[in-house]
């Protein structure tokens, strides 16, 4: 059995409400009730999904994660905004998804916040702690902003900051740039890709995932 099951559940609930997911939240209570500490703050967010209709749901997905920045499900733009180094982060999660065995398919970017928690549930227990202890920080900034907004998707971002091995720090507001002023600045490449995606200098460097007074001061 996969110890690591409960990523994988948090991951679905993550995702764009379909008749799918919908049909399959029993199974995904069933999955982690018998831990209550994982199961109990969930229990708000499967009472939504439960009972809403689905175009409500969907509409309010949409709303909540893709109309509002600070929901963002994209892990560096809280922590990069829309600079350059994200791209170089964004290229660094895709080099330790390949050391990890898994193979991006499809167009999400690779800081979405679902594919991380699906490539957590692939992991050793050990490898899955190591990677939510550094992305953690900005996990809990975003169940923060959840549940001030009254979202039951917070509860899912409450279980993974119960996960950490590490307490979450606080974060500081990315820099600010539209993708059209990064366009500007650095400019597409020739096959047109936006330069935000696009491969930094050759080599292995850290994830960035950290906040970055944690930074600042690992600096000093």
């Amino acid at each position: 059995m996969n110890t690591n099951r409960h990523y994988q559940v948090l991951s679905t609930l993550l995702l764009y409400p379909e008749a799918e997911l919908i049909a399959e939240l029993p199974a995904l209570a069933n999955a982690i009730a018998h831990s209550p500490a994982l199961h109990a703050p969930l229990l708000p967010l499967f009472a939504y999904l439960s009972d809403a209709a689905l175009i409500d749901l969907q509409q309010n997905y949409v709303t909540t994660f893709d109309r509002n920045p600070s929901h963002s499900l994209h892990l560096f733009e809280h922590i990069h905004g829309e600079s350059r180094d994200r791209g170089q982060a964004m290229v660094d999660l895709m080099e330790e998804y390949k050391r990890g065995g898994m193979y991006m398919t499809g167009d999400d970017l690779p800081d979405f916040v679902p594919l991380f928690l699906e490539f957590l549930a692939q992991q050793t227990t050990e490898e899955a702690a190591r990677l939510l202890s550094d992305a953690v920080h900005v996990l809990a900034h975003i169940g923060r902003k959840l549940a001030a907004n009254g979202s039951p998707y917070a509860g899912v971002f409450a279980v993974l900051e119960h996960l950490s091995p590490v307490a979450a720090e606080e974060l500081s507001e990315p820099p600010v740039r539209d993708m059209d002023e990064a366009l500007e600045t650095f400019g597409p490449g020739a096959d047109g890709v936006e330069p935000l995606l696009k491969p930094g200098a050759p080599g292995t460097h850290p994830i960035n995932f950290y906040p970055r007074t944690a930074r600042a001061a690992a600096a000093a």
